[in-house]
């Protein structure tokens, strides 16, 4: 090597050498800047991941449920109402060795109902055979044919009172998942979630090759502990930055807080799907929303459809997307039979089925509007709004599914058939059992799937004559000086008003009618009468008997309000017939009978408080009033409307220049207040016994009513009256006729018959 090369080699080694320090020691630099501005940031992520995932609270729907219907030999049913109750549960036709599923030949059934915590116990999930008979439940019994006293089914799911983030979700415990969901879903997300800390290093390498192959992602490579943490604390978006918080904190939540913890929180906040505005997270809400279930009745084609769901919940959407979800199921049931979760036959079924969606499934829990709102003012009555909407809360209300049903078809149908007017009319509909004051259906409007003003509930409009029964109980309560054939005068009458003309009431036929029974006053509904007994009785006494029975009118006791001049809403005229209809036991009308927290605790009840009025044996009398009212009265139409005969007592009413019309009738199962009218309150020739008339009879003709009398309280008996004359007779007298009398009230005089 000559002496010049030798030369410039021993000047090459210092300036390597130099830069050699050069490169470490800036290395050494960005490595420090990117420790000091990156150290705190990491240090921040894993802090707030522990402290975020520790503290928590999972906010949750409050469920809403109608009451469950109880299945027992000898209940008044039909075959379309068991039907349509099984279907508001939730439950399909299919094959009933699935849970949730039944089957119908005839008058037979074989249910396989999903369990269900009721209020006070839990219903398991077993398959029950019912077998229907004249209108009634012959026989009820096991899959073994072991006889059974009585099953419930689940309650229907109304609706929900959503957290104000509007995340949809039912929480469930790692325990109660079915193993199959469990372990499919590590299976498909993450196979190696037992062994990684938080990042798989692997399938992260795994997936980018896949994706660089096929030029598109086709894999993802995130842990179930990285998907969890962009799902609780993090943005959608696509960046380095993101994936770079989601690593560091993924680790965090590794580190501090044990897997079987990290599972369960991914298992209830994973996104599957939308609700209108509202996300479903997590797989106990799916469950329930797309097939009805609750998630541990869910079979194996169905747990494979939710968790394909996970990898994208729009894309493989089994409603918008059905052909792409059922791809998606069947790639995933296949990775079941490849990690041996399923065997080969359970995998061949799983494939062979449909996928048990209905379109639309999770929308029929958005209906009955009309009586959710009536829940939802008794709930904020008792509850704190924050309360309601995020606690979880388990409400069950009164509602009957079927009943309510009938009552919307009733007042859809019929209101066509009986205005003048195509579309001019609407209508109101209260429907309760009397016995305990819950209410059964509500119905506001003419199209029940319209929502908006209440007219059950807020339509305050003049009510008629059916304030008069109250004027009339009233004076029976008086036994001394009135019975059921007391004389009254229907007789022109004229009232002096202060500062105007004196008040002239005529009656609806414009005739007078002379001395006429107490009970054919009422029957008929003589105007004349029913203000000259109310002027006996006080106007100041019907108000406090009005307000002692739970109504307080915004009204003066003024003569004019024995005809109905005040103004009441279908709700509070169903709360004052309540009594009448229970035998003389009042209570608060209720559309909730239970609320339950998240762990299913009781937080309210809400039992029938009964008190007995103090105008029971009247009030008997008046019963039997009302019942002659609708055999020989106002009401005498509805006898050729009903499709059975029963008993019934109730009270037609119109208002002036016929502009609404009420019926309110009521056997010993149900009470029913129909309302028609223009919105505007223009006048609609209307009446009481041809327009609302109709749409009563058309809603009971649809009811189980068990055609039963009633109980006659002590201190009431029967005497046989020469009708019409207020004088004793026997049964061979011509014109005899039994009425029913308070002890020592009955006539003292004997009519010319009697020989």
């Amino acid at each position: 090597m000559s002496r010049r090369r030798k030369r410039l080699k021993r000047r090459e080694r210092p300036v390597r050498a130099s830069l050699a320090a050069v490169s470490l020691r800036l290395a050494l630099f960005f490595f420090g800047l990117a420790a000091g501005l990156l150290g705190p940031w990491i240090w921040w992520l894993d802090r707030e991941a522990g402290l975020r995932f520790a503290e928590r609270q999972w906010s949750q729907a409050s469920r809403v449920y109608a009451r469950a219907l109880e299945l027992h030999p000898g209940r008044p049913l039909h075959v379309e109402d068991l039907e349509q109750e099984l279907i508001a549960s939730g439950l399909r036709r299919g094959d009933p060795r699935r849970v949730g599923a039944y089957s119908v030949a005839g008058s037979r059934f074989d249910i396989h109902p999903p369990g269900f915590a009721h209020p006070d116990g839990v219903e398991p999930a077993r398959r029950v055979l019912v077998v229907l008979s004249d209108g009634r439940l012959a026989s009820l019994s096991d899959a073994a044919g072991q006889a059974l006293g009585l099953v419930r089914l689940p309650p229907a799911e109304l609706g929900s009172l959503l957290p104000l983030d509007d995340r949809d979700r039912t929480l469930v415990a790692l325990a109660d998942f079915p193993p199959l969901l469990v372990t499919g879903v590590q299976a498909v997300e993450d196979r190696q979630f037992k062994h990684h800390h938080g990042l798989d290093p692997r399938g992260m390498l795994r997936a980018a090759w896949s994706n660089l192959r096929y030029r598109r992602v086709v894999q993802g490579g995130s842990t179930i502990t990285q998907q969890l943490v962009k799902n609780l604390f993090l943005t959608p978006d696509r960046s380095l930055v993101r994936k770079f918080n989601e690593g560091v904190m993924a680790l965090s939540l590794e580190r501090r807080f044990g897997k079987a913890e990290i599972l369960e929180a991914y298992l209830n906040e994973v996104y599957l799907g939308q609700d209108g505005r509202h996300a479903i997270h997590g797989f106990g809400r799916a469950s329930e929303y797309y097939f009805g279930l609750p998630v541990q009745a869910l079979a194996p084609d169905q747990v494979a459809l939710l968790v394909g769901m996970v990898r994208g919940a729009s894309w493989y959407n089994p409603v918008r997307n059905p052909e792409r979800a059922l791809a998606r199921r069947n790639r995933v049931l296949d990775m079941f039979l490849e990690t041996g979760l399923i065997d080969q036959a359970s995998h061949r079924s799983a494939v062979e089925s449909a996928l048990g969606i209905e379109r639309g499934h999770g929308q029929r829990v958005r209906r009955h509007w009309a009586f959710l709102d009536l829940v939802q003012r008794q709930l904020r009555r008792d509850y704190r709004e924050r309360d309601l909407r995020g606690a979880g809360l388990r409400i069950f209300t009164t509602l009957d599914p079927v009943a309510q049903l009938h009552a919307e078809r009733a007042l859809a149908e019929q209101l066509p058939r009986v205005e003048s007017e195509p579309g001019s009319l609407q209508g109101a509909i209260v429907l309760i059992d009397p016995a305990g004051g819950e209410v059964r259906a509500v119905v506001g409007d003419r199209l029940a799937g319209r929502a908006g003003f209440n007219r059950a509930l807020d339509a305050r409009r003049p009510v008629g004559s059916v304030i008069k029964p109250f004027v009339y109980l009233l004076a029976l309560a008086d036994s001394e000086r009135f019975s059921l054939v007391t004389p009254l005068a229907d007789e022109p009458i004229s009232i002096p008003q202060p500062g105007g003309e004196p008040w002239q009431p005529r009656n609806i036929d414009g005739r007078s009618h002379g001395q006429v029974p107490l009970m054919t006053a009422l029957a008929n509904s003589y105007n004349q009468a029913s203000v000259r007994l109310g002027l006996e009785v006080g106007a100041q006494a019907l108000l406090d008997l009005l307000a002692q029975l739970g109504v307080r009118p915004d009204s003066e006791p003024h003569p004019a309000i024995f005809l109905g001049a005040m103004e009441l809403t279908p709700l509070q005229v169903a709360q004052l017939y309540q009594p009448l209809a229970a035998e003389g036991y009042s209570t608060p009308l209720r559309a909730i009978s239970a609320v339950q927290d998240d762990s299913g605790r009781e937080i309210g009840r809400y039992p029938p408080r009964l008190r007995p009025i103090r105008q029971r044996q009247a009030l008997a009398l008046l019963d039997y009033a009302l019942q002659v009212a609708v055999e020989e009265g106002t009401g005498r139409r509805l006898a050729g409307l009903l499709s059975q005969p029963i008993a019934v007592s109730g009270k037609t009413g119109t208002t002036n220049e016929r502009r609404d019309a009420w019926f309110v009738g009521y056997t010993r199962d149900w009470l029913g207040v129909v309302w028609t009218g223009r919105d505007d309150n223009r006048p609609a020739s209307i009446g009481g016994a041809s327009t609302a008339v109709p749409v009563w009879a058309d809603l009971f003709s649809r009811l189980p009513v068990q055609n039963t009398g009633r109980t006659w309280p002590e201190g009431v008996g029967w005497y046989w009256i020469d009708w019409p004359h207020p004088t004793l007779a026997t049964g061979d007298c011509p014109a005899a006729r039994a009425v029913p009398f308070i002890e020592g009230s009955q006539p003292a005089t004997l009519s010319d018959c009697i020989q």
